[in-house]
């Protein structure tokens, strides 16, 4: 029976928090470290009842060898021995523990290497050559692929040291000859880049690329730097650089590279000598040797199994596990470590306590381990409100598993494993793996000749280059556009803040513009227009909201917070924000109107779902409306599993349901008996009356008509409305759209999701064949998506072929809208095995037991698409896989193939927020304010589309709304500025020479990236990071550093154009007509310290146009003097 309680206040004041450390030592006490010692020192011995994570705190107990060598680790698996690696670093520290994993990706038989694995790899092997590790931990798979000798580790490995005099010609022969590539950035292991006096190299014994800085032949300073961002993160005094030790001859298995009086402890030693022998027995598969993806001579880098079984039985063994008793296995000693596991609860709170109550009362002391103190709070609060007397002692941090320690009598229990949730452990080598996909985006958003370039005042043409150009005998750089009919414009490297890539949709050319024809600022006229109207009525209607009353929520009760306690996952910090931010809107007497933005996967059903529960323990109704059918079905089962604990009841209407259900469903919903009900827009309808609504929940909002659309307009005008979207809204939007809406979005993504293992494939018999069987094996289901219909059935007689026995089903759009519904509906009942689809299951199709997807020509999808599709698996706590099959015989376009290797080298979930997405960001601006937006977009392109957006909300505001807030307000103490812009004009020598940065695109991303600087702080930030790249500052850069303060400058006095040529600059004003200028203090300014340098400045006069000419201004650094000078004058 359940109470709705209200919460007392939390006390957070806990008795000072215990450590894992001390939990450690209460467990080996002398008597049991004796134990451990003698053990130890065995041929071979076992320790049984070291169940979940007692067994690292049992590893922990074992004595430190004398020469330094470490204790080998063995686990069953890579999961498991990451759980291992994760527990001994909590313990020890990570300095003390290695991890030896594979140097390939999924199978070695595929040949593809994982470079960040090899990282780890070749870091293991110098630590344990050093005697600075206790712990080296691994499994079959990395153990049966051999390592480099000692001295060939050596040979490969170079030290660097700060202050020594070092040739740089002699290191770079050094790295080619250790086959290192030069490039121009460095972004992989074996890599290295020269810039000027910078050395950049990416050696293998490091997760970070080191960044050398030379004054002459002397190294200045050693930094490591961060792959993405390319800046330095940690000065460094030395630094040892070793090559790719991980193929070629000689090489040895892991056991002969370790003193030979190393204790190798494992979880059961046939198994670990069974696996490496299948694995040393691979074959290299025929399909990789076909198409040549992939080290094809990978087999040579496994070991002799028999020599390793005859190796193994030379040394030290412990075998420890977690059963109470094992069959005979040999061993000459056993201990028994006398722990059993952490019981299973499933969050059920009456097993908890009676558990919990029982140990206390046989005299345990209750010790439970979280890394997250508010996890403390919120299981005081539930036993308090259940008056339950249960006192448990604090332990931060975690470890993987919990378990009852029955001879000291401590229970130390996990609140993972309380609250039902996924934990996931992190090998080191996850920031090396960012350098793949920061370069694919790198690539990816440079401009090179042939792309489409909007320009905020001519429109669209094309780039023709990055031309030098002489005037009056100095170099200057500009861009080269190419409009209709050939004609041509250059655009100073002073201007390219009006320049923009034009993105639109995905394929579609856009349209050439006549330069002066007049024509495209007729269309950004009309769509400005467009964009008042729309904003308009969105901020007319939240106007309207804000006088109205509605039902104010009461508090959270104890059930609340048992419900938020039992989420699988852990908050994310955005996630716990927009909880209270959805909670403190319901509880206050206004009626909320939120959406929440966040990619797919991110939590906002979860958000959804309190929202709804809340408002049902308050005795309102709620409705969740949903574009499709397949969706309310999909989202029923989620809230009523969720629910399942708790006194709700949740029903779903859709077509699929008999007209007797409806008629039931119908009939108590008037009637108050069901508290949440979940359907598509026929939920608003007429024939639907609720007793007491409290709550309406609406799902991508935008794929609504308009019909719908208007009644919800006037339902949320006093009830509390929740609108979710899974296409992220930029952070520019996001800010012009204050005051039309109530945003919270979801950028985190949830930190213990599985990362989903994605490869690129050639479409072939035996990859498909081994992904769907190894998906069934485990009673899984698979995703295989094609882009078209017509390929679906094709693909459906290629799977029956090669596995008969999977039960196959096909869905696409063009099926009648029960008929699609019935067949999700089977699938999802898991009466089938393989669902065949076109991208309708990209939105919102969310089901937890499909954990691999097949994505057929993956090169004809878009980046959003592809991360979109990938999100639709790894929503539990299993291990996902993605696949994107590419055909074998086409040549992939240079774009598809970047889009790949970005989506294949970032396979955590938030990669969506972190790849920029282009496409998405267009979707959600369109999204955002309506369908008929994306045409505006195609026309203008995207980033020219926000500019007009702003410039349209800013006018609304000042000229309609001038009472309400605005975001984007100037910084305080900032005057409006009487000209938006400043064009600048030189015949200086400002430039990024091409010595001191090389790559023509980086220069123009950089001369882009200055050029729309606003604040000093963020060209200070700028400058930082330029010298940290590329060494120190050269004269002609420095000066034009100075360009965009002089144009900040210049804008606040009310300068329309600056011109400095031949040793003069030339300060251009706005014309007659502005009134109010000309009478203000900025004028005034200027006025006085023209009466104070007669001699020097001048006043002219051209078609109503005023100007200054000011004599002896030589730099730009001069210039910004001057203009610091005017602002800090009296007005006249």
């Amino acid at each position: 029976m359940y109470y709705y309680l209200h919460l007392s206040p939390i006390i957070s004041n806990f008795a000072a928090l215990m450590t894992l450390n001390e939990i450690s030592a209460a467990l080996l006490g002398s008597a049991r470290r004796k134990a451990l010692a003698n053990l130890a020192s065995k041929k071979h011995s076992q320790i049984v009842g070291a169940a979940g994570s007692s067994a690292a705190i049992m590893l922990c107990g074992l004595p430190a060898p004398a020469d330094g060598s470490p204790v080998i680790v063995v686990g069953d698996s890579l999961d498991d021995a990451g759980y291992l690696y994760f527990d001994l670093c909590r313990l020890v520290g990570e300095n003390a523990v290695a991890m030896l994993p594979s140097g390939y990706k999924r199978d070695i038989k595929y040949g593809q290497a994982d470079q960040p694995n090899r990282i780890l790899r070749t870091e293991a092997l110098n630590r344990v050559k050093s005697g600075s590790l206790r712990f080296l931990v691994t499994y079959p798979e990395a153990m049966a692929e051999g390592v480099a000798s000692r001295e060939d580790l050596d040979t490969a490995t170079i030290q660097i040291k700060k202050g020594v005099a070092t040739d740089m010609n002699e290191l770079q022969k050094w790295l080619k000859g250790k086959g290192f590539k030069e490039v121009d950035y460095v972004f992989e292991p074996g890599q290295f880049a020269v810039r000027g006096s910078i050395f950049d190299i990416f050696g293998y014994s490091e997760e970070l690329p080191v960044r050398l800085d030379f004054f002459g032949d002397e190294i200045d300073s050693i930094r490591s730097f961060n792959i993405e961002t390319q800046l330095s993160e940690k000065k460094l005094d030395s630094v040892a650089i070793t090559a790719d030790v991980s193929g070629g001859e000689g090489m040895l298995s892991i056991l002969h590279f370790v003193s030979d009086k190393t204790l190798v402890a494992m979880r059961n030693e046939r198994y670990t000598i069974e696996r490496i022998k299948a694995v040393a027995s691979t074959q290299i598969s025929a399909f990789t040797l076909l198409t040549e993806e992939g080290e094809t001579d990978a087999p040579a880098a496994l070991i002799d199994a028999d020599e390793f079984a005859r190796q193994l039985k030379t040394m030290r063994r412990l075998e420890f596990t977690a059963a109470a008793t094992t069959a005979d296995s040999g061993a000459v000693a056993t201990f028994d470590f006398d722990c059993s596991p952490q019981g299973i609860y499933h969050k059920n709170f009456d097993l908890i306590s009676d558990s919990f109550t029982r140990f206390i009362g046989e005299g345990y002391r209750l010790c439970i381990l979280s890394d997250n103190t508010r996890q403390f709070e919120r299981l005081k609060a539930i036993f308090a409100d259940r008056g339950d007397k249960i006192d448990f002692e604090c332990v931060e941090g975690t470890l993987h598993e919990g378990f009852v320690d029955h001879d000291t009598k401590i229970c130390v229990f996990t609140d993972h494993q309380i609250f039902d949730r996924f934990h996931k452990y992190t090998l080191k080598s996850e920031r090396a793996r960012s350098g793949k996909l920061a370069l694919s985006l790198k690539e990816l958003g440079a401009i090179e000749p042939g792309d489409y370039i909007v320009h905020i005042d001519h429109g669209v043409g094309k780039f023709a280059g990055l031309l030098r150009t002489n005037i009056n005998g100095r170099m200057q750089e500009v861009i080269k556009l190419v409009y209709q009919n050939n004609d041509i414009l250059f655009v100073s490297i002073h201007s390219l803040h009006k320049l923009a890539k034009y993105r639109g949709k995905e394929g579609v050319p856009p349209k050439i513009n006549r330069i002066g024809s007049g024509q495209w600022e007729k269309m950004k006229n009309k769509t400005k227009s467009k964009l008042k109207d729309i904003a308009r009525d969105l901020i007319k209607l939240y106007a309207a909201r804000r006088d109205q009353k509605g039902f104010a929520f009461s508090p959270d009760t104890y059930m609340q917070n048992e419900l938020e306690a039992s989420f699988i996952y852990e908050d994310t910090p955005d996630q716990l924000t927009a909880t209270q931010a959805v909670k403190a809107d319901m509880e206050s007497e206004r009626p909320m109107d939120r959406l929440i933005c966040g990619d797919v996967g991110f939590g906002k059903t979860e958000i959804a779902i309190r929202a709804a529960f809340k408002a049902a323990t308050d005795g309102k109704q709620v409705a969740v409306l949903v574009p499709t059918t397949v969706l309310a079905y999909q989202h029923y089962h989620t809230f009523k599993n969720r629910l399942a604990e708790f006194p709700v009841r949740v029903e779903y209407l859709s077509r699929a349901r008999s007209a007797k259900d409806v008629k039931a469903i119908l009939a108590d919903l008037e009637a108050g008996k069901i508290d949440i009900v979940i359907g598509t827009h026929k939920l608003i309808g007429k024939g639907v009356k609720f007793k007491d609504l409290g709550l309406l929940v609406i799902d991508e909002e935008q794929k609504f008509g308009v019909a719908v659309k208007e009644k919800l307009k006037q339902m949320k005008v006093n009830i509390d409305t929740l609108t979710m979207s899974a296409t992220p809204i930029p952070r520019t939007l996001q800010f012009s759209l204050m005051g039309a809406r109530d945003l919270s979005t979801i950028a985190t993504p949830p930190p213990n999701r599985y990362p989903i293992i994605t490869s690129v494939d050639v479409l072939s018999d035996e990859t498909v064949a081994e992904a769907i069987n190894f998906e069934l094996a485990r009673g899984g289901q698979v995703f295989f998506v094609n882009h078209r219909i017509e390929g679906l059935y094709d693909l459906e007689a290629m799977i029956k072929r090669l596995v008969p026995d999977a039960r196959t089903i096909v869905a696409h759009g063009q099926m009648s809208p029960e008929k699609l519904e019935k067949a999700i509906n089977d699938f999802t009942a898991h009466d089938y095995d393989i669902l065949l689809a076109t991208t309708i299951i990209e939105s919102g199709i969310d089901m937890p037991n499909v954990n691999t997807i097949i994505i057929n020509n993956a090169q004809n999808f878009g980046l959003s698409e592809l991360h979109q599709l990938r999100g639709r698996v790894g929503r539990s706590s299993r291990k996902a896989f993605c696949y994107l099959m590419v055909p074998y015989e086409k040549t992939l376009s240079s774009d598809a193939r970047r889009r790949l290797q970005a989506i294949e080298s970032f396979s955590d979930l938030g990669s969506g927020i972190h790849i920029a997405m282009q496409d998405l960001d267009i979707r959600g601006a369109g999204n955002l304010l309506g369908a008929e937006q994306s045409g505006f977009i195609a026309d203008l392109g995207y980033e020219t589309y926000q500019k007009v957006l702003r410039e349209a909300v800013t006018e609304l505001r000042t000229e309609e709304f001038p009472d309400i807030k605005d975001a984007t307000a100037n910084e305080p103490g900032e005057g409006e500025d009487f000209v938006a812009d400043c064009v600048i004009e030189s015949d200086l020598e400002l430039l990024l020479p091409a010595l001191y940065v090389p790559q023509e695109s980086e220069r123009i991303a950089l001369y882009q990236e200055l050029d729309s600087i606003e604040r000093p702080a963020d060209l200070k930030a700028f400058e930082a990071r330029l010298e940290d790249r590329f060494g120190r500052i050269p004269d002609e850069t420095r000066e034009l550093l100075r360009v965009p303060t002089l144009r900040r400058l210049a804008r606040k006095l009310g300068i329309e154009k600056v011109v400095m040529k031949q040793g003069s600059m030339y300060t251009f004003f706005v014309d007659d007509t502005n009134k109010a200028y000309y009478q203000s203090p900025m004028f005034g300014r200027l006025l006085n310290y023209l009466q104070a340098n007669p001699g020097r400045v001048e006043i002219r006069e051209r078609n109503g146009r005023r100007s200054f000419a000011i004599a002896r201004v030589a730099t730009v650094s001069q210039a910004v003097d001057i203009l610091q000078t005017v602002l800090s004058l009296d007005a006249i």
